[in-house]
C-alpha cells in the first residue's frame, strides 16, 4: 500500500510541475504521508525533475525539514 502512495505522489507532482506554488503544496503533503526511505527516493526523483524545471528547486526545502 505504501508503495502505491509513493507512485501516486509522483503522478500528482508531475501533473502540477507547471506551477511551483502547487508543486510546493503537494510536496508538503507528501512529506507528511511518505515513509523516510520513500522521501529519500522522492528527493532523488525531484532532483532529476528540476533539471528540466529549475524553478521547482525552491520546494526542496520541504524535504529537508
Amino acid at each position: 500500500m505504501a508503495r502505491a502512495m509513493f507512485e501516486y505522489t509522483k503522478t500528482i507532482l508531475k501533473k502540477v510541475s507547471f506551477d511551483s506554488v502547487l508543486f510546493c503544496k503537494e510536496l508538503q503533503k507528501a512529506a507528511k504521508r511518505l515513509l523516510p526511505y520513500e522521501l529519500e527516493e522522492l528527493r532523488v526523483w525531484i532532483q532529476e525533475l528540476t533539471k528540466t524545471n529549475p524553478e521547482l528547486n525552491q520546494c526542496m526545502i520541504y524535504l529537508n525539514a
